[in-house]
């Protein structure tokens, strides 16, 4: 990425000087000089703001206090006063909050202090200065503090009538344990607006997630007097269950559904056999399907054949939550069984059945065993409603309707005044500043505060275009796509598939054998185009490759002299990545999906997951374990389509790139044991 592309921090304090009169220029040169022009000052700047960021990360209040004063009139200083008084903030007075607040009004820096000062607040149990700050909480994106709002209202007798429901939808959406939804659950408990039901879920969905406090907080808000049980069946769930003859009171039965998913996390074999000789006659219907749905799930996850066996022992659908729905469809694709695709489907929440995903497989459900004239047409109603270019399930989708994959039509051009409103935003200006000196992490959470939560709903359609077509100019790709993502009624291939460095993209592409829209849209999804990307594990650079890998592949191709600390260089990791990529594709026979996973999973994954029946790609995808793996392979076959359809001009199709998936052929050559 070339950082003059980006922003010049002498450009950027122009913008944010003329936008607001809070960020203050830092130098006097024309907003074009270019970045090697940059002052003395101002190169010392960004490295104090650069230390200030490693001093918050550690902790260091004094070192944080001592920067301070060399951050002023930086156009990055509403985030050293940030991470200052945020660093302090269990200890701060409400007076400097407020100081704070008023100095750094409409900034992000602003809400987020709001933000973090809400939650001191609800924690203090501060209720009335809690409520006075609150309605100017303009983010309105943080599950805790809209609970902690809702004991308020509670507290009040303001409680709207969706107010229990929108609190549960909170808690139960929190993995780990919190403070404020926990609060507001055992508030509404204790005034029995809050069905003990929906707490022992809570629980249960904690106790499966593997969150021992989330599971021990519910628990003890609907039965403290057994809640120190919780550490016992989490350590050892074979022994607490073996260690009880009976379950004789709901309490109990509850614990005991708590220690059978528990165990079923580690062998739901042994947990199916202990529900169906002991403890399944104990339970009421509810917790018995539950479980039953936990196992099944737990035996989906590892593509066991049995997973249908147990998921069809659940009377009543609609006794599971979302989540197992989802699972028992998947094991009922792959088990062929349509009509459980369709009951399942139709047991879910409506915001669940409206999403793209299970809205096309009720669509293929109508379809399946001999249609009449009524599924077809509601299949075809269906199918319609998400039919589009977007995603994998859209464009499968728009093929089941007859059509092909094409670019859509661009928008109307921006206009001059379109294009300078982004420009002289003071949000997208710190957000690109940031990105450009290093701070990323700040620079992409300041762009998308501007976007998305400034403003109630984010920011109006052409103006998303305008801030994309700015982060597409700075070459800041993943601003650029992600902006651009957002827009509903329109669609800008130009922002949302961009083709930088496609002199190079092409070349290897097609040195190796590869086509040049899938790894174009295996890059769209490893780093969106960002050339110093690392990933949490290690990988590197376009196209996220593992040090390891990068040392294997190199050797590999007869690359000499390659040193771990190439793997940034854009040429050196197109090479490497594509070279792999390659290798992947030849190993798993031209399977575009399961090179797709090997990439991301490593070779010995997919070639698991291939075992057993022959499937639609699709369905294959579908049921890859791994969500993250999931997501990617969708993702890069519905990005290589449209690639496709741009560098080709041509209508494509997404089908013809999945194919079918099973067992490696007798006659086929033997994997690539090497391939790591």
């Amino acid at each position: 990425m070339h950082l003059p592309k980006i922003l010049t921090p002498l450009a950027t304090a122009a913008v944010l000087a003329a936008a607001t009169p809070l960020a203050l220029a830092q130098s006097a040169l024309p907003v074009s000089a270019p970045l090697e022009a940059r002052s003395a000052a101002g190169a010392s700047g960004d490295e104090v703001l650069r230390e200030m960021q490693q001093a918050f990360r550690r902790g260091d209040r004094g070192r944080l206090a001592l920067l301070l004063p060399s951050a002023r009139n930086h156009p990055l200083e509403p985030w050293a006063a940030y991470w200052e008084l945020r660093a302090r903030l269990q200890d701060a007075q409400s007076e400097e909050v407020q100081v704070f607040l008023q100095r750094w009004a409409g900034t992000y820096q602003e809400d987020r202090l709001r933000n973090d000062w809400l939650r001191q607040l609800g924690q203090r149990r501060d209720w009335a200065r809690f409520a006075e700050l609150h309605p100017s909480f303009r983010m309105g994106d943080d599950r805790e503090v809209s609970c902690y709002a809702t004991t308020i209202d509670h507290l009040r007798g303001t409680l709207p009538a969706t107010g229990v429901q929108d609190m549960l939808g909170h808690w139960q959406a929190q993995r780990d344990a919190d403070d404020g939804c926990t609060h507001a659950a055992g508030e509404l408990f204790s005034a029995r607006q809050l069905p003990a039901l929906e707490v022992w879920r809570k629980a249960r969905l904690s106790a499966e997630a593997n969150r021992q406090r989330a599971t021990r907080d519910a628990v003890a808000i609907a039965a403290p007097d057994v809640s120190n049980l919780v550490a016992d069946l989490y350590a050892n769930p074979a022994k607490f269950l073996g260690s009880r003859v009976a379950a004789p009171t709901r309490q109990r039965q509850e614990l005991v559904v708590l220690a059978l998913i528990r165990l079923a996390a580690k062998d739901p074999d042994n947990a199916a056999a202990l529900l169906e000789s002991k403890w399944g006659v104990q339970l009421s219907p509810e917790e018995r399907h539950w479980t039953w749905g936990v196992i099944g799930k737990q035996a989906a996850l590892r593509l066991s054949p049995s997973a249908m066996e147990h998921f069809n022992k659940v009377a009543k659908d609609s006794d599971l939550s979302d989540d197992l729905l989802t699972w028992k469809v998947r094991a009922a694709l792959r088990a062929g069984d349509w009509k459980a695709v369709h009951r399942s489907i139709n047991a879910m929440s409506p915001n669940m059945r409206e999403d793209s995903t299970w809205t096309y497989w009720k669509a293929r459900s109508l379809l399946a065993d001999r249609p009449g004239d009524e599924d077809r047409a509601q299949a075809r109603v269906l199918l319609g409603n998400i039919a589009g270019t977007s995603g994998f399930y859209e464009q499968l989708a728009l093929e089941d309707l007859g059509q092909r994959i094409t670019v859509p039509p661009a928008p109307a051009p921006l206009t001059a005044q379109e294009k300078a409103a982004a420009r002289a935003n003071p949000s997208l200006a710190r957000g690109l500043y940031a990105i450009s000196m290093g701070l990323r992490s700040e620079g992409v959470r300041e762009w998308n505060y501007a976007t998305n939560l400034h403003t109630p709903g984010g920011m109006g359609e052409r103006e998303l275009l305008a801030a994309a077509d700015l982060a597409c100019e700075r070459e800041v790709w993943d601003r650029c796509i992600n902006t651009s993502e957002r827009t509903k009624s329109v669609a800008d291939y130009r922002q949302r598939f961009p083709m930088p460095f496609q002199k190079a993209v092409v070349a290897h592409s097609q040195g190796v054998g590869l086509d040049p829209a899938y790894v174009y849209g295996l890059i769209r999804q490893e780093s969106r185009f960002i050339m110093d990307a690392r990933s949490g594990v290690g990988a590197s650079g376009l196209m996220q490759v593992m040090p390891a890998t990068a040392r294997w592949t190199a050797k590999k191709i007869g690359m000499t002299g390659f040193t771990a600390d190439q793997i940034n260089d854009r040429d050196t990791n197109i090479t490497i990545g594509t070279a792999y990529l390659k290798l992947a594709l030849d190993d798993f026979a031209g399977s575009m999906p399961m090179a797709a996973a090997a990439y991301n999973a490593g070779p010995g994954r997919p070639r698991s997951w291939r075992n057993g029946p022959v499937l639609d790609a699709a369905i294959w995808a579908e049921n890859v374990p791994f969500s993250e793996t999931r997501d990617y392979v969708k993702k890069v076959l519905a990005n290589t389509t449209n690639y496709a359809a741009i560098l080709t001009g041509q209508p494509q199709s997404l089908k013809s790139r999945l194919g079918t998936v099973g067992p490696r052929e007798p006659v086929a050559p033997e994997p690539n044991k090497d391939l790591p």
